[in-house]
């Protein structure tokens, strides 16, 4: 069975499909295909509070071509869910009244403690160390969800208005890293932290710093390439490290949230697993078919 996923995000909209098969009551998930469409949506909301005509109309059209694809690919079950830059839009729900009616799309929009909460459902599928320390770290462009896991249960989750597209806007509110800094202060663990890092900008620091497969990537690599990319231009970081335009200016901060969460938290090496938000909707709907089955 084929499931999708389309996460509309604050820099970017992505249509994941994955095919999951179950035998023996294990299930499989692989990844079919994957589009990224850069409707940065956050760059209205965070400017002017609202969603521009220009931008409604970009997401209408990118929804009906998801549709096309999804018919290609014999989608069986999708779910589209919209974060941080339709939560805060004053015209959310014109927007997605026009979606609906006009690409027979029904947009839910998740809330902050959702979110992390799906990002975090991956955990059970990456393998790790049951009695280890982790936090992991989703930086997107409106917000970062933070998780604390110890010895793996879910101790805390928490969603922050920090995000690449908020900061780029120059909309990021001193209360937001406060209230960061204060929860991981107060986490109930206290050394021998991992962040598992997951988003479109840490698996792009992760390919510069030329990782493989299941390397740990440390505290000092992200800084030191936060150090290159900012001493460059725009331009030259896009040539120079042959980054997408969309990608070019949104590393920057994306590296600063990287850096200052790993520092309060005291944390020295960052596991890339390349999941996110997309892959916690389909494993939830996975698992929701598998029970009722």
């Amino acid at each position: 069975m084929k499931l999708a996923a389309i996460d509309i995000g604050s820099n970017a909209i992505r249509l994941l499909i994955e095919e999951v098969r179950e035998f023996n009551g294990q299930l499989r998930i692989d990844k079919v295909s994957l589009t990224r469409v850069p409707v940065r949506l956050g760059e209205d909301v965070f400017t002017t509070g609202k969603i521009s005509e220009e931008r409604i109309r970009q997401l209408v059209k990118t929804m009906r071509a998801f549709w096309y694809i999804m018919d290609v690919h014999q989608v069986e079950m999708f779910r589209a869910c919209a974060t941080s830059a339709m939560r805060e839009a004053k015209n959310q729900k014109e927007v997605i009244s026009t979606v609906e009616r006009e690409a027979n799309f029904k947009i839910e929009i998740l809330s902050g403690d959702e979110e992390a909460e799906l990002i975090f459902s991956n955990y059970s599928s990456q393998n790790l160390n049951n009695k280890g320390n982790y936090v992991y770290i989703d930086v997107g462009g409106g917000s970062t969800e933070l998780t604390l896991i110890r010895k793996g249960k879910r101790i805390k989750g928490q969603s922050f208005n920090l995000g690449t597209v908020r900061s780029l806007a120059g909309k990021t509110d001193k209360d937001a890293w406060k209230s960061a800094e204060k929860w991981l202060q107060t986490k109930p663990v206290s050394s021998n932290l991992i962040a598992i890092g997951t988003g479109g900008n840490v698996n792009s620091i992760f390919k510069l710093q030329g990782k493989k497969p299941n390397e740990l990537l440390s505290l000092a690599e992200i800084k030191s390439l936060y150090k290159q990319l900012n001493s460059m231009g725009l331009d030259e970081r896009i040539f120079t490290y042959k980054l997408r335009p969309d990608r070019a200016d949104v590393i920057i901060p994306a590296c600063e949230i990287y850096i200052r969460i790993m520092e309060l938290a005291g944390i020295k090496q960052m596991m890339v697993p390349k999941i996110g938000l997309s892959d916690g909707m389909i494993l939830q709907m996975a698992s929701q078919l598998k029970v009722h089955n």
